[in-house]
């Protein structure tokens, strides 16, 4: 089957970096569905794993987590799904990525696809959806207030895939006041569509801004990106006892600052999981089958932003360079072999 992959770390121009693979097709065990891939979208990871992870043995190392397609074969242990189910998921960080023609995942992290949207569309959304619900609903518990806290949440990083979808499950399914940071004119347009009720540059000084806004110290900060460069400024924002959430990957990052104010930090990992394989390990399907039914129901809508053609080699590299420039807003898409 076709597969697009690599066998050492190389900069993204080199064109090696990604090239189009021949391997072979895998066949459905225990939970697993075999998937027939019909669109797949890149996130941050994927150009990090690239980087930073190859084969010692030169072995061919497939990337790529998010997907939408239809199940073709299931293992004899399935449940939930059957053959001809189109479904959507973000895959394992330690099993072979969704950049192949046919892909083997465990059923308990699949959702049904949203019947409104396209492949596409659809691929958009897992992978970001899952960190954002997890960092709101089970990182910074933002159903549990913070005493004397602005019941708010600034989001560093809005326009991105996490910061998206983040923000339009905040607005639908909280009632916090949701601030979040955007640098340019199309990128403010953008988190403001999706619904934050303030925009702020986070090329400036993020406390002050947030001050300006009246509303107090917030009692949330969900910190997608450039984590380190910001830590001083949250300290300093972020309400007695609030509460920060990051998903990013500082080389070093010094906490002490949150001390006084008895801060909580919050990584979010959403293979933590399946990494694991936890006692709830399935609550990642069934929070993408609610993800698909807010989206049918017109509450939620897909982040792509882009789609960049067929699933090959050299779309690819397109995608993972507009990724490594931090300039790309909402999802980049690949679709069709």
């Amino acid at each position: 089957m076709r597969a697009i992959g690599y066998t050492q770390s190389l900069p993204i121009d080199d064109l090696q970096s990604l090239v189009d693979l021949d391997i072979a097709k895998p066949e459905a065990t225990g939970r697993d569905l075999l998937v027939e891939v019909k669109a797949v979208s890149v996130n941050p990871v994927d150009t990090k794993v690239r980087q930073n992870r190859a084969d010692p043995d030169g072995k061919p190392q497939v990337l790529g987590w998010d997907a939408a397609g239809i199940v073709v074969a299931v293992g004899p242990d399935v449940t939930k799904f059957a053959v001809g189910d189109a479904v959507f998921y973000a895959g394992a960080i330690d099993r072979p990525g969704t950049n192949a023609e046919y892909h083997l995942v465990d059923e308990r992290i699949v959702g049904h696809k949203p019947q409104s949207l396209d492949w596409a569309q659809a691929a958009a959304l897992p992978l970001t959806s899952i960190t954002a619900w997890e960092t709101l609903f089970d990182r910074l518990d933002v159903r549990k207030p913070v005493p004397g806290a602005a019941n708010a949440i600034l989001i560093i990083g809005g326009a991105g895939g996490v910061g998206s979808i983040t923000i339009q499950l905040a607005r639908q399914l909280t009632d916090l006041t949701v601030i979040a940071t955007a640098s340019r004119d199309e990128t403010r347009g953008w988190v403001e569509d999706f619904g934050a009720h303030h925009v702020i540059d986070h090329r400036k000084p993020l406390a002050e801004q947030v001050d300006a806004l009246g509303l107090g110290a917030p009692a949330y900060v969900f910190s997608t990106t450039h984590t380190d460069e910001h830590i001083t400024e949250i300290a300093t924002l972020l309400a007695p006892q609030g509460r920060l959430a990051l998903i990013d990957d500082p080389k070093t990052l010094d906490i002490a600052p949150l001390k006084q104010k008895s801060i909580s930090v919050h990584w979010e990992l959403m293979y933590t999981r399946s990494l694991f394989q936890t006692a709830d390990m399935g609550e990642q399907g069934r929070l993408l089958d609610e993800v698909a039914a807010l989206v049918d129901a017109g509450t939620i809508r897909t982040t792509l932003a882009e789609n960049f053609g067929k699933i090959d080699a050299v779309n690819l590299r397109r995608a993972h360079e507009r990724i490594e420039t931090h300039t790309a807003k909402g999802k980049i898409v690949l679709e069709g072999f």
